[in-house]
């Protein structure tokens, strides 16, 4: 018998391994499909060896179990109808039937929602609902801007660089400083209006009409924060009768708080208020008053003295309070000779001391 060498086994089992696999599978028992749940049900035991221990042996005999029945279910799907999904060149797709195996649900699924009448009566006349998006396409800057608002397509007309001239109209007039005049009249007239709205919820006079720069005075928007605080605009109307507004606390700073000037306003003022700027700084007296600045001095090192002076006498004070309190000697000799002196002293003159028996 011919030896065989274990490096032709190795290559041979290499070569065996790398080899694709045919398509055709055998089976003892036909499998059950499903295709509209691409489902493959196989009846067929699987091996005991395949059931037994658990190794790289029973993978590799599970993974080629699953191989083959994959490759039943996928030849099954082949012998559908195809067609191709996108034209020609499209991807080649295979109509599956309707599913026959029933797949467990946790919840019943929903009920579908009734229409509403609305939807009933669109649908009765065909109306088909179109929702129209936020960005349009503007030829003139080639790109995508909103439909309203800031930057919009198309641009503002009153920021426009080329505005045209309508038939009939003077060949001198200035188009755009027309456009930009109709602007600010539709703004000023819509804030007209919303004033009024708000006088007329406040029960109030008619608001006044609108400075040339579009500022109010500063009662009148005290009058619109305080209408528009206590309104219900925001419902969509207005109440009636408001209710009283409390009264505003009294303000912390009680000081005096700048105020500017309206920036129209009286010209002959502010024309003397420069004037009289210009004389002050034209003028040949000094900006500095020497005298009341040198007064100033003084008094102010006047009372620094002042203050040192009176410092140094409260120390002293101080001082001869604290040897007052002191204990001191006393005249008429120490210790305990003088403490009998003293005591002889004090002793009445008739006799005070102790009587003694005859």
């Amino acid at each position: 018998m011919a030896a065989v060498r274990v490096e032709e086994v190795l290559a041979a089992a290499a070569q065996e391994q790398h080899r694709p696999r045919s398509v055709q599978v055998e089976k003892e028992l036909e499998l059950e499909f499903d295709l509209g749940n691409l489902l493959a049900l196989d009846p067929n035991p699987p091996p005991a060896a395949a059931l037994r221990g658990a190794g790289p042996r029973r993978e590799s005999q599970l993974r080629a179990l699953a191989r083959d029945n994959a490759q039943l279910l996928a030849a099954r799907l082949w012998e559908l109808p195809a067609e191709r999904a996108d034209g020609a060149a499209g991807p080649l797709v295979a109509r599956l039937p309707e599913p026959a195996f029933r797949l467990p649900r946790e919840k019943p699924p929903p009920r579908p929602r009734p229409p509403t009448r609305w939807e009933q009566f669109a649908r009765l006349k065909g109306i088909r609902r179109r929702k129209r998006t936020s960005l349009v396409w503007d030829e003139q800057a080639k790109e995508w801007r909103r439909r309203w608002g800031y930057r919009r397509a198309g641009g503002d007309p009153a920021r426009a660089w080329l505005a045209e001239v309508p038939a009939g109209a003077d060949p001198e007039e200035d188009q755009l400083a027309k456009l930009r005049r109709a602007k600010r009249e539709r703004v000023a007239r819509n804030e007209l209006n919303r004033l009024r709205n708000l006088a007329r919820a406040h029960r109030s006079a008619a608001a006044a009409p609108l400075h040339p720069t579009g500022h109010q005075s500063r009662q009148e928007l005290g009058l619109v924060a305080r209408v528009a605080r206590v309104s219900t605009a925001s419902l969509g109307r207005f109440q009636p009768r408001l209710p009283k507004e409390p009264a505003e606390p009294p303000s912390r700073d009680g000081g005096k708080k700048r105020r500017f000037g309206p920036l129209l306003g009286d010209l002959a003022a502010e024309r003397g208020r420069q004037l009289e700027l210009l004389r002050g700084m034209s003028s040949k007296k000094p900006a500095l008053d020497i005298t009341r600045a040198v007064n100033k001095q003084l008094r102010e090192e006047d009372a620094e003295a002042a203050a040192a002076k009176g410092k140094k006498r409260a120390q002293r004070g101080k001082r001869g309070r604290r040897q007052q309190q002191r204990p001191g000697k006393r005249s008429g000799g120490g210790g305990k000779k003088g403490g009998a002196a003293r005591r002889q002293q004090q002793r009445p003159a008739g006799g005070g001391g102790r009587r003694k028996k005859a």
